[in-house]
């Protein structure tokens, strides 16, 4: 199953949401990452380096491994105990910071 047929399963505002998240990933690296499901979540790899990004019904969790060096600026989010941010559908996408997440642990 590829990316696009998994995350079709979801509202129309999570695959909204997803496609901005997904963007800004290509957007933030230079080179283009591979989008792959491992495990059957949403991935995006720069040789052993990844992000991932799960979709829920009303949030997208954001697995990247610069996430806990930006606590601080993403203390309006929740974030997990194994150190993804979860964004909201109610709540403003963070794309400075994010992009610097993505450059940090993708580049």
């Amino acid at each position: 199953m590829q990316v696009k047929d998994y995350i079709d399963k979801y509202p129309s505002e999570i695959i909204n949401m997803y496609n901005q998240l997904r963007r800004l990933i290509f957007d933030s690296v230079s080179c283009e990452p591979e989008e792959t499901l491992w495990a059957k979540l949403p991935s995006y790899y720069v040789g052993e380096s990844f992000v991932r990004l799960i979709p829920f019904k009303d949030h997208i969790n954001i697995e990247a491994k610069a996430v806990i060096q930006h606590k601080e600026e993403l203390a309006g989010y929740k974030i997990t105990p194994k150190g993804m941010v979860q964004i909201y559908l109610k709540q403003d996408i963070p794309y400075e910071v994010l992009k610097q997440i993505f450059v940090e642990t993708l580049e």
